[in-house]
């Protein structure tokens, strides 16, 4: 039976080639960029090189001061003496990778200008982290208590700063008229990793802020790393109580700081709500924003069908006529379409691992790879079942209550 509708689908995607093409157009186009969109999002959201630990970890970036009464807010990256003063005593935390957020030096080598992005951490920031190091070793907690002036430098820094050498240990690099001997060489990370990304990471105690004084609001976050996954809720719930114990500053009476999920900390920067509302908000653009992206080509897809099918009119007829049921109508207008859409997928997928080969050439995003995982490959058989029944079902059911008289006359 399944064969027979094969046959008659691809005999009707012959008879109005046009249609034809604006449906598997639509399809395609359509998936294309959900499929190059989720890959995207994996990319952003699954554990990824070098935050590999995301199950056992929680992520803490920013602190937020508000006045309710005056409807106003100071919001910011966090202090190392919060992490130090505060989060340090939380005994369900095993380890704490802090950093700052990359900034930009200017060197020039052979009159070319480089621009390297750096970056402060502690020591345990390479224990919570795997980076893979090409060479050397980081820089360890000895390094920190003489605040030494040592570095560990991306792979591609070290090609656009010490060209074809091959080792560089031990040799220096400066970023802000400081030169720093390099100790160890890591790979690329992607700027997708915003948090994680840089050219080079140098111990927090050589920074020239000073990062010892008692504020609650700087330029560093962390990692807090649990022992166990099963830790995570005891670790969060205790950051949480510790919270109520840190003083509000004056001109203001709340003060916010969460630690979250990897997911749940992007969607708090993006939405810059320090209550729980930012990750609900984010979460229900994003929905509603695929929603809207799939029900547009749905219903012109939906109205295409509709034509197809009052050109069939006739055939219809006939079948009702000979005693076919309107259940085995709409089965098969229903497989019908989903064989329209699954071509159509098809060729969105051919159309994908194109689309990511350019982007990935093209390097738009520093060291991003896109790729198509299985998760990618299930998400987009998801979109195409949805597509082809929730364009398929309305059109069919029409299709079924044609009368058998009107349906002969037509023709």
């Amino acid at each position: 039976m399944l064969k027979n509708y094969f046959k008659i689908a691809i005999a009707v995607l012959k008879r109005r080639k046009f249609f034809t093409f604006i449906s598997l157009f639509g399809i395609s186009f359509t998936l294309t960029i959900l499929m190059v969109a989720t890959a995207f999002m994996d990319k952003v959201i699954s554990p990824d090189y070098p935050d590999y630990k995301r199950e056992r970890s929680l992520y803490v970036a920013t602190m937020e001061f508000k006045n309710t009464k005056e409807g106003w807010l100071n919001r910011s990256d966090v202090s190392y003496y919060f992490f130090d003063h505060y989060v340090s005593t939380l005994k369900t935390v095993e380890k704490m990778a802090i950093s700052t957020n990359a900034k930009a030096s200017n060197a020039y080598v052979n009159n070319k200008k480089i621009v390297i992005k750096y970056k402060y951490t502690n020591a345990d920031y390479w224990n919570v982290l795997e980076y893979k190091f090409l060479e050397g070793k980081p820089f360890g907690q000895q390094e920190i208590n003489n605040a030494e002036k040592v570095a560990v430098i991306s792979e591609e820094t070290k090609a656009a700063y010490f060209g074809d050498a091959k080792t560089v240990v031990g040799q220096y690099i400066s970023a802000d008229n400081v030169n720093y001997r390099v100790i160890g060489v890591v790979g690329n990370v992607s700027e997708t990793l915003y948090s994680f990304a840089g050219d080079m990471y140098l111990p927090y105690t050589v920074s020239k802020e000073n990062y010892k004084r008692a504020e609650l609001m700087g330029g560093y976050n962390a990692v807090l790393l649990a022992k166990s996954k099963a830790d995570v809720p005891k670790m969060q719930k205790e950051f949480d109580q510790m919270m109520k114990r840190v003083p509000i500053p004056k001109e203001f009476d709340k003060v916010y700081s969460n630690a979250d999920s990897f997911f749940a900390s992007m969607t708090r920067r993006i939405a810059g709500d320090g209550t729980n509302n930012g990750l609900t908000v984010v979460v229900s653009i994003l929905s509603v924003f695929v929603l809207l992206f799939l029900l547009l080509p749905t219903i012109n897809l939906v109205n295409i069908n509709i034509t197809r099918i009052l050109e069939r009119s006739s055939e219809i007829g006939v079948r009702k006529a000979f005693g076919a049921s309107s259940k085995t109508l709409v089965y098969q207008f229903i497989v019908e379409n989903l064989i329209l859409t699954f071509l159509g997928g098809f060729i969105g997928l051919l159309f994908s691992f194109l689309a990511i080969y350019l982007i990935n050439d093209a390097n738009l995003i520093s060291n991003m790879r896109l790729s198509m995982n299985f998760m990618v490959l299930f998400y987009s058989l998801i979109a195409c079942i949805c597509f082809g029944l929730i364009s398929g079902v309305y059109p069919a059911w029409r299709m079924s209550k044609l009368n058998i008289v009107k349906a002969l006359k037509a023709q």
